[in-house]
């Protein structure tokens, strides 16, 4: 039998030179925190300090028209999904629902959002972008986990051993290898990883554009829209669907 590891302090987060560390306390919305901050320099790290979440935000510094600047999504989500796959065996596979939910063996695990400067027009660079995530590590104390009909955690599925703060520091060395990708390939290098973990059920046949929307045979569905409302924070409890 494995022993659980100690709850790792704030100032024992192992991140590259290019991230600024901001920690809140538990109680804390680290992407509010992050969006809400006179201050947006780049590559600065907001961590909420839960138990069961590995909860967090950083500011991006865009310099292309919004419209394009947006599609570092793409990037930050496949950041987060390989920093998922890192602790995942095989058989739990790692997915993508449109557009933001981060899907572990079909359920529910958590998932990314982003915020730009309020004054953006689609042609004009943004001042900042901030991506936030969450994902669920540990089962939620309201709730056994045979309640939940949307959601998974980590520790249920058998990953127990996995602290927040090793997610907060395998996404930030993730990210910087997702966005030098975006920058030295184009945004469609990313957006075509991000497809690549795309859940079946979207359709072998869909793709995104340029603009990043969702195309399908069927329909399609509005990059910029779908952004506006994540789909996978349950309104309530302002953390992922169980």
């Amino acid at each position: 039998m494995a022993l659980r590891k100690p709850f790792r302090a704030a100032d024992a987060l192992d991140l590259p030179p290019a991230f600024t560390l901001i920690t809140i306390r538990e109680a804390g919305d680290a992407f509010e925190h992050a969006t809400k901050r006179p201050d947006k320099a780049a590559g600065t790290l907001v961590w909420a300090r839960r138990f069961q979440l590995a909860e967090f935000a950083v500011v991006l510094e865009p310099v292309e028209p919004l419209a394009k600047a947006r599609l570092a999504f793409f990037a930050a989500m496949n950041a987060l999904a390989d920093t998922l796959a890192v602790h995942c065996p095989p058989e739990k596979p790692v997915a993508f629902d449109w557009p933001d939910t981060l899907l572990l063996d079909g359920g529910i695990l958590g998932g990314g959002r982003l915020a730009w400067s309020d004054r953006s027009d689609e042609d004009e660079t943004p001042d900042w972008l901030v991506f936030g995530a969450m994902l669920r590590t540990a089962g939620h104390y309201r709730s056994e986990p045979g309640e939940w009909t949307r959601g998974v955690a980590l520790g249920e599925e058998g990953i127990w051993d996995v602290q927040p703060a090793e997610i907060v520091e395998s996404f930030a060395r993730h990210l910087m290898f997702a966005l030098h990708n975006w920058t030295e390939f184009g945004p469609r290098h990313e957006m075509s990883r991000w497809t690549e973990r795309l859940q079946p059920s979207a359709g072998e046949l869909a793709y995104l554009d340029e603009a990043g929307n969702l195309c399908r045979p069927q329909d399609t569905r509005l990059f910029a829209q779908a952004l506006s409302k994540p789909s996978w924070l349950d309104p309530k409890t302002r953390e992922p669907w169980l």
